[in-house]
């Protein structure tokens, strides 16, 4: 990851030029339906449905009769008015199982949810061309999507998150080899376990804040959302004081720059979503061995927290960057765990 202060333009430029390479694999005319989705979509929706029809052009080339020998970025507009309704839900059951182009040994499997993905990539892709007169009729229309099974919210409960504040704060059950990075990591283990549980913010959001986006006169600090959209989100006066430990400790070893990013590795470069994630990880599998704990869980905390203090789903929905409040009515206003806990006592067989 790079230090410079400019965080999301370093991303953009990385996402740019990896669009660019897997659109080597596809045939040129699909240009025009990621030049359309420019002003509608980031980056990394755009990487993700060029790498999602990538895999639709293979799957064509490799199980379709009329496309077999061909190469994916061969094929031609003309070539979509070819294929069927058919041919996409043979593309799903594809998914179900299929080796990697590369290596016959490798298999890859898609859930319920990257179908999903991929059935809402199509869609976006063949109204596209329907819209602009390449095709007669747009097939997806046609086309079910996956049934998608609520996932059971995981979260950790009041007495967890103390515990888990308590073992990054300790090191305690850490192995011998993790006690070392523990002592030199510490303060900036608790600052950002504290700031996921106080604030609700996203990994990707947390990675990317400068030392001078912080500011500690009005408790507040600036990040970037999804879309682009800058905010203000607010701290408290624990996450300050784990901040200002955390600075001041950076200060003393003379790696502090207000141009610098907030978080850095042991390397003094910024900190990479996935560096994050293993950090929580090894915590929280001491904390609460029998939850998978990411980031993400330690957000839905928060905004069950959060819910739970005030009942208000609007502010929940807000502090949280939800863009429709519905996507956070679904999550933490439905009955709660706590309701089915009780219900679980109400019925006595013997009294």
């Amino acid at each position: 990851m790079s230090n410079s202060p400019d965080y999301h333009h370093n991303l953009n430029q990385k996402m740019t030029l990896r669009l660019r390479e897997i659109m080597k694999d596809l045939p040129s005319f699909t240009t025009s339906f990621f030049i359309a989705m420019e002003n509608t979509s980031t980056i990394l929706t755009r990487v993700n449905y060029a790498a999602d029809l990538r895999i639709f052009f293979q799957f064509l080339v490799r199980e379709i009769p009329s496309f077999i020998g061909r190469k994916g970025s061969e094929i031609t507009k003309e070539d979509l008015g070819k294929i069927t309704v058919d041919d996409l839900y043979l593309f799903l059951d594809y998914l179900n199982l299929y080796t990697a182009p590369d290596n016959d040994e490798k298999f890859i499997e898609n859930h319920e949810r990257g179908k999903a993905r991929k059935v809402a990539c199509l869609r976006s892709f063949f109204k596209h061309y329907y819209r602009k007169g390449v095709l007669d009729k747009n097939i997806c229309e046609l086309l079910d999507t996956p049934k998608l099974h609520e996932k059971a919210i995981v979260r950790l409960e009041p007495d967890e998150v103390a515990n888990l504040l308590d073992i990054v704060e300790n090191g305690e059950q850490l192995t011998e080899k993790q006690k070392q990075y523990h002592k030199k990591n510490v303060t900036r283990d608790v600052a950002i376990l504290t700031l996921f549980l106080t604030t609700g913010i996203r990994v990707s959001e947390l990675v990317s804040i400068n030392v001078n986006d912080v500011d500690f006169k009005n408790g507040c600090f600036k990040v970037t959302r999804k879309g682009g959209n800058q905010v203000m989100l607010y701290f408290d006066e624990e996450t300050a004081q784990a901040l200002s430990n955390y600075l001041d400790e950076r200060k003393e070893r003379g790696n502090y720059e207000l141009a610098s990013p907030l978080f850095l590795s042991m390397q003094g470069k910024r900190m990479s979503v996935r560096s994050v994630e293993l950090m929580v990880k090894k915590y929280a599998r001491i904390a609460s061995p029998l939850k998978k704990i990411s980031p993400h869980k330690l957000r839905s905390t928060y905004g069950t927290m959060l819910y739970d203090e005030t009942g208000d789903i609007y502010l929940v929905a807000d502090v949280l960057g939800h863009k429709d409040v519905n996507t956070t009515r679904k999550h933490y206003a439905a009955m709660s765990e706590d309701n089915r806990k009780r219900a679980s006592r109400a019925v006595k067989l013997r009294k």
